[in-house]
């Protein structure tokens, strides 16, 4: 193979001539069909008890598009998790549905011809289709994109899980390093059928500033291309690229320039972005296409993700492709719609019941709007509506109050309404970010802030501080960072049962009787709390009765009694120590973990001299230090970049061993 970018000698990367000569490959047909998908999102939204299943919907139909079109392989453009440590829950469920549907009898058509030690990343150095203990049917390539790509010292991606459960193929995966510029090579992945040959290339997210600057200087990206031989000529390799990152014509700080891309390259799958462009572009004058598939989830209701999702089904032969999109039918229904206020002719804008009306019908038309268009006699989703309101010189109104009234009509009827004010002052950023405008932070009104600040000094209505308190203590000592989410399940849960016991046809239409429901539920909430803590002080004082000890020392004995396994658990012994007193002085820590009471207490002492004493835990063990050459990874990267310098813009760049075909 040789390189095309950079100066330096060809490098040469031979093909595994034994298996591109082996017979039967691909049979009587030519023809590679492949099903790609992008930004599949899996995860998104899981707390979510109405669209927690949403990406999981949509995953499953595109493996069920690709089992019913017949696909060779199914490719995927990044981000197929979205979160790079995501939970058990979601992990369990993305393995059933792979496995479900990628593992069965058919036969694979193709064959990968390369080194695949050099393109995949998997300790078994093979795609999982030539695993005799596998049986594939349909082989799944990926790459990893920004919300699931390798963190920590191992650089280790919820991808490699995958490919090392032989569900997937991992590929373009590079290490950067944590300083400098840094220095890639792409060994493309090499697919034969029959007499088609196809070269796939892949790369991972890299931040988009850094890869940017990569593109740019000589030798710090390496193109291996196939070995030009008399056999297996060069111009006869169909060049595919993989790519998700930020697409962007302006500042390479917000994005790769598609000129950046070497001219050899055929057709750019470009992940990341999720507004759907699936149809091929070409690129004037570099010779390659771009299809941009976009997601198969709306993560940001902006109006690029209301177009309608695809997937594109691509068909090769020899070095001519013809793309075929198809709709995604599980997809949730979005409906998206704009709104400037000054624009409103029949609106007091003034008036906020004028401007409520006013939004409620934008509202239901988009609601009717989707009805009419899923109208099949099923019973549809509720879909996602958002209206952007552009609010420039009058007052806003809550958007979580406003969307009450929607709860069972749309899917998020908490953040249906975004403010947004008036983008004339900044237009310029505004064109390179494309569909990212509700990133941009909002004017905020004086009153409506005054309002949250007002509203934040209200007591909690359905939670206890007995329950957050313990959530805290699971949350501290055993490392659950779902504690409080649980937490607050189970009080939602508890305070819906109540409210709904013994009744055929609850109906709460005032907010203040709701309130005053749950001001009875919370008081036989604390009341039983209360109980709880007698019953445990009343236990107390009985051990102390039957063995003649203070109630400290019933409470040491007691504690140490527990069982040795749970306090082994948590790594850490509790510690009782005397708090600090008015004047300063500090108790003796040895005679109060001998059960001694400290001169001046006796038995019986009130309950101001008892209350000096409290119970402390050590949580020295439960913080976790960040290791320091993790901590300045960032910095040194930045520190690098800065020294390596930019190339000089004036200086013309070509690619070294780039091939023409006419």
């Amino acid at each position: 193979m040789t390189f095309s970018v950079g100066v330096g000698p060809p490098l040469r990367f031979s093909v595994n001539k034994k298996a591109w000569e082996a017979e039967g490959v691909g049979g009587e047909s030519s023809k590679l069909r492949i099903l790609v998908a992008t930004d599949c999102h899996l995860g998104y939204l899981e707390k979510d008890e109405l669209r927690r299943s949403d990406s999981f919907d949509t995953f499953e139909e595109i493996l069920s598009l690709a089992k019913q079109h017949k696909v060779d392989f199914l490719l995927l453009g990044g981000n197929l998790f979205h979160e790079s440590k995501p939970s058990r829950l979601t992990m369990v469920k993305t393995m059933e549905i792979l496995r479900q549907r990628c593992f069965d009898d058919r036969p694979v058509r193709f064959q990968v011809v390369s080194d695949q030690a050099a393109s995949l990343h998997s300790r078994f150095r093979r795609v999982n289709f030539e695993d005799p203990n596998l049986k594939v049917g349909l082989p799944v390539f990926t790459i990893h994109g920004d919300h699931d790509e390798p963190i920590g010292v191992d650089n280790v991606s919820p991808i490699d899980i995958l490919s090392a459960s032989g569900l997937v193929n991992y590929f373009g995966k590079v290490d950067l390093g944590s300083s400098g510029t840094g220095q890639i090579s792409l060994h493309p992945v090499l697919i034969k059928k029959g007499a088609t040959s196809v070269a796939l290339y892949g790369l991972g997210n890299v931040r988009d500033a850094r890869l940017s600057r990569m593109f740019q200087t000589p030798d710090a990206v390496r193109w291996m291309q196939p070995e030009d031989l008399e056999d297996m000529p060069l111009s006869e390799w169909f060049n595919i690229f993989v790519l998700h990152q930020n697409r962007t014509k302006a500042s390479p700080d917000n994005g790769i320039n598609e000129r950046l891309l070497p001219c050899f390259l055929d057709l750019v799958i470009w992940g990341h972005e999720h507004e759907c462009l699936v149809d091929p572009e070409e690129v004037p004058g570099m010779g390659f296409h771009i299809t941009q598939p976009g997601s198969s989830v709306a993560t940001s209701l902006t109006s690029a993700e209301a177009k309608q999702k695809h997937v594109l089904l691509l068909e090769i032969k020899g070095m001519k492709y013809r793309p075929a999109k198809i709709p995604l039918k599980t997809v949730r229904p979005f409906e998206y719609a704009k709104v400037v206020l000054e624009d409103q002719a029949d609106v007091n804008l003034y008036d906020e019941a004028s401007v409520l009306a006013h939004l409620d019908k934008v509202v239901g038309n988009l609601i009717e709007k989707n009805n009419r268009t899923t109208g099949d006699g099923s019973a549809p989703k509720l879909p996602l509506v958002r209206i952007k309101v552009d609010y420039s010189g009058f007052s806003t109104i809550n958007p979580q109050q406003f969307g009450q009234k929607y709860v069972g009509k749309v899917a998020n009827p908490q953040d249906i309404i975004v403010f947004s004010r008036s983008a004339k002052r900044h237009q310029n950023t505004r064109d390179n970010t494309d569909g990212s405008e509700d990133l941009y932070p909002n004017g905020l009104d004086p009153h409506m802030v005054e309002a949250q600040l007002a509203e934040s000094n209200l007591k909690m209505q359905i939670l206890s501080p007995c329950d957050l308190n313990t959530a805290l203590h699971v949350f501290v000592n055993k490392d659950d960072g779902k504690a409080f989410h649980s937490c607050l399940q189970k009080n939602v849960e508890e305070a819906k049962n109540k409210l709904t016991a013994g009744a055929v046809d609850f109906k709460i239409e005032d907010e203040e009787e709701m309130l005053h429901e749950l001001g009875q539920c919370m008081q036989a909430a604390a009341a039983g709390a209360t109980e709880t803590a007698e019953e445990s002080s009343q236990n107390l004082i009985a051990v102390a009765a039957s063995t003649g000890a203070p109630p400290l020392s019933a409470f040491e004995e007691l504690k140490c009694s527990s069982s040795d396994q749970d306090r082994d658990a948590h790594g850490e012994s509790d510690e009782l120590v005397e708090a600090i007193s008015d004047d300063g002085e500090i108790g003796d820590r040895r005679r109060l973990a001998s059960g001694k009471r400290p001169a001046g207490a006796s038995w019986g002492a009130s309950p101001a001299a008892s209350s000096s004493w409290r119970r402390k835990t050590d949580l020295q063990a439960s913080f976790r230090r960040i290791p320091p050459a993790a901590a300045k990874e960032d910095e040194e990267e930045d520190g690098g970049a800065k020294k390596s310098g930019r190339p000089d813009p004036h200086v013309p760049w070509r690619y070294g061993a780039v091939r023409k075909r006419s």
